[in-house]
């Protein structure tokens, strides 16, 4: 099949910022960029150490992202987002849901759609995100929503991903809950990649998908698991 990009050509090298890089996704984007070529600069904007030193590396502690305006001066430059930050809609109302999901994502974005205009944005959904905002289950009604209104923003492109089972890039962070249990779980990915391809996406595709995204450009705004996997694939050399 024939990849739609919107562009044959590769832009500089990657300027980035990741938050969320204490969790799963987070890390593994974190780790695939400081291994990967054309990533020259990495900005980790996190509520707690993610553990890593490297040359790429620059860590910033933010308690509260509510207050990312502050930091103007330090998060201008970049030409792209990878915003694996999220938290679990169990136990939570969907006015609380909505603060943590949709307002500190479309705020955190807004400053930085406005200091990088030239930035692709690239936003970890989920699968069964529901794009009408409309549906019946509350998380996937204020992913919706947060989906297409980043979508207005004045991005140079932004990219909404939507795994759904996810199979980890081991050994990263085996203290973390995930990683623990694992373990026991570990015998379905198989099984399940097997029956519904169209499901799994190993985290390091996932990861490097979102690489690609900002290298070479996808035809589609919204990455569902086929699409992420076509996209890790893609030489970001053509």
């Amino acid at each position: 099949m024939i990849l739609n990009y919107d562009s044959k050509k590769t832009m500089g090298k990657l300027k980035v910022i990741i938050t969320g890089a204490t969790g799963m996704v987070g890390e593994g984007v974190l780790y695939q960029c400081l291994n990967h070529p054309e990533v020259e600069k990495i900005l980790v904007i996190t509520r707690h150490s993610c553990g890593y030193t490297h040359p790429k590396l620059t860590e910033i502690i933010l308690i509260d992202f509510s207050g990312i305006s502050a930091l103007n001066d330090r998060i201008s430059g970049y030409n792209a987002c990878y915003f694996c930050l999220g938290v679990t809609s169990l136990g939570k109302k969907e006015a609380e849901y909505a603060r943590l999901t949709y307002e500190l994502t479309l705020n955190f974005a807004t400053t930085l759609a406005r200091l990088n205009p030239d930035m692709t944005f690239c936003y970890v959904s989920g699968a069964g995100t529901d794009s009408s905002e409309k549906g019946r289950t509350m998380w996937a009604r204020v992913k919706g929503k947060t989906e297409n209104d980043l979508m207005n923003l004045p991005f140079k492109k932004v990219y909404n991903f939507r795994p759904a089972g996810i199979r980890p890039l081991l050994p990263l962070k085996p203290s973390q809950t995930f990683y623990k249990t694992y373990k026991y779980v570990a015998w379905l990915f198989p099984v399940m990649e097997v029956i519904s391809p169209n499901f799994v996406v190993n985290l390091k595709d996932l990861a490097i998908a979102m690489i690609n995204s900002s290298l070479i450009g996808y035809s589609k705004n919204i990455l569902e698991v086929r699409d992420i996997k076509m996209l890790a694939k893609s030489n970001t050399k053509g």
